[in-house]
């Protein structure tokens, strides 16, 4: 009896790690995703002698610097149940609202750069999110409007040109290093971890969550949905801005076309992280797998030469069939 005993309290604590991986696995949808960044990094690792190198991956993180941004604010948005469809052409109106700060006015770069930060999160807050939460119209409708403002406002502003810019500040955003690790990396870790605090540890994140799950019962729980979503639009328009210096910082020149269609780049890799455009459900951790994942991708398949037209049909294949088999993993565990 003794050594039964002994031999089930010594599978005790395995059998309830077990348990506790797949319940971790069951409550993140990114796993299966996480699992196939791991499989792209390993075989083009061995198969690109250039890919797994300290230059590439600095190269690879930088790259993926405006993605990570603008899927972290697209991630709080659709975790509301929301979208945000101008926030591509809100990324090139702030290369300009930062010129306009630092070369029109004069002021320092950073004050620049915190202005302009600012005026993201009250175009984000006070017009999507004002007529989102509080005037109750459809965010596609929102969106859409707001998208072609802001693309509108940027040619007039800029006339169609792109505007060169030199600052020690940008430099060293787009160019210098600290402790060995790009600034860019440092800037995109800090994003990424008030964020994580912010939605898991804040009563701000769980109304987020309340929001985007029921936002009839969240009202009745007192959660002050419209101020949430006035919020979340403003996060997202904030870190927009952020992305839109630091693409000033990497080309070092404000473009009116700087948006191009990241939107549908950053959609993508929130939906491989997890995130389901109901609301509720996902979180910024699986979106950074969602952007690496594209990043590794498109950085690999740059290195092995492939053209970039098959880039973008290999890179569209690959995405449908992770989010596919993220929806089939769903539908399981749900049966």
């Amino acid at each position: 009896m003794t050594g039964a005993t002994d031999a089930q309290a010594a599978a005790e604590p395995s059998t309830s790690r077990g348990a506790q991986l797949r319940n971790w696995s069951a409550s993140n949808q990114f796993v299966g995703v996480l699992g196939l960044l791991v499989c792209l990094f390993v075989a083009f690792s061995f198969a690109e002698p250039r890919f797994f190198t300290a230059a590439n991956i600095r190269v690879l993180l930088t790259g993926v610097a405006i993605l990570w941004m603008i899927s972290l604010g697209l991630t709080v948005v659709m975790l509301t149940g929301g979208f945000d469809l101008s926030l591509g052409s809100m990324l090139g109106l702030s290369g300009f609202v930062f010129v306009g700060f630092y070369v029109k006015l004069g002021m320092p770069a950073l004050l620049a750069l915190v202005l302009t930060v600012i005026v993201g999160a009250i175009l984000g807050g006070a017009i999507n999110g004002f007529l989102i939460g509080k005037v109750g119209l459809p965010f596609l409708v929102v969106t859409i409007g707001t998208l072609s403002l802001f693309q509108g406002i940027t040619y007039l502003v800029s006339n169609g040109q792109t505007t060169s810019l030199t600052s020690s500040l940008l430099d060293s955003i787009g160019f210098e290093t600290k402790l060995g690790v790009p600034i860019t990396v440092w800037i995109m870790l800090g994003a990424l971890i008030v964020l994580l605090f912010v939605l898991r540890r804040t009563y701000f994140g769980r109304d987020v969550y309340a929001t985007g799950g029921n936002p009839r019962a969240a009202r009745l729980a007192g959660v002050n949905v419209t101020r949430t979503l006035i919020a979340a639009y403003a996060i997202a328009g904030g870190l927009v801005a952020l992305a839109g210096v630091l693409q000033d910082a990497f080309i070092s020149a404000a473009s009116p076309v700087g948006g191009g269609t990241i939107i549908f780049d950053a959609t993508a890799a929130v939906l491989l992280g997890g995130t389901v455009l109901g609301g509720g459900v996902g979180g910024v951790g699986g979106t950074i797998v969602g952007v690496l994942f594209l990043g590794v991708l498109q950085n690999g398949l740059s290195l092995a030469g492939i053209a970039s037209a098959w880039q973008q049909v290999i890179s569209g294949v690959i995405v449908i069939l992770a989010v596919l088999s993220q929806q089939l993993q769903r539908r399981r565990r749900r049966s």
